[in-house]
């Protein structure tokens, strides 16, 4: 088995990129808590860490889905507390990431404002709010939020599941 490899990925709240990304083969672990771009310490953004294994899902299919399952086309007003992210751990995962991003840009069809930054720093969320889906899938928020994002995965995404 190869050795796993790790993404970061931002774009909405965590509990639901959490939940995104708990539900894919392949996925072994996410951590869900606050990233910061390398160069930026100060400011963090909601966030999860993505260990996967290569050989089961590559990182062209997890950027995929990350895409699709949050508002990868808008500024909009929370923007401060949820960059649109992928956050990679080295300069080959950089340049991999970018390409398939650019690749993924061209056939999309509203513009994407994602973009690929140098990981900084993460600090855990609080263990209380970890798994948040996972421990209650009947929470309002749970139902509101986070369903939808699973049900277009079910939709677009099965062979992932």
């Amino acid at each position: 088995m190869k050795e796993l490899e790790k993404i970061g990925f931002g774009g909405g709240c965590h509990w639901c990129t959490e939940a995104v990304f708990q539900s894919i083969k392949g996925v072994n672990q996410v951590e869900q808590g606050y990233i910061a771009v390398k160069n930026e310490p100060e400011n963090f953004y909601e966030g999860v860490i993505v260990h996967f294994n290569p050989e089961m899902i590559s990182l062209h299919n997890l950027i995929q889905i990350h895409l699709h399952t949050h508002n990868s086309s808008s500024d909009h007003s929370m923007r401060f507390k949820y960059l649109s992210a992928i956050y990679t751990f080295s300069k080959p995962q950089s340049l991999e990431a970018n390409l398939i991003l650019n690749d993924l840009k061209e056939i999309q069809q509203n513009e994407i404002i994602t973009k690929v930054y140098e990981f900084g720093t993460y600090k855990a969320s609080r263990k209380e709010i970890t798994n948040y889906y996972k421990t209650d899938p009947e929470r309002p928020f749970c139902k509101v939020y986070i369903e939808p994002k699973l049900q277009s995965l079910r939709q677009n995404f099965t062979d992932y599941l």
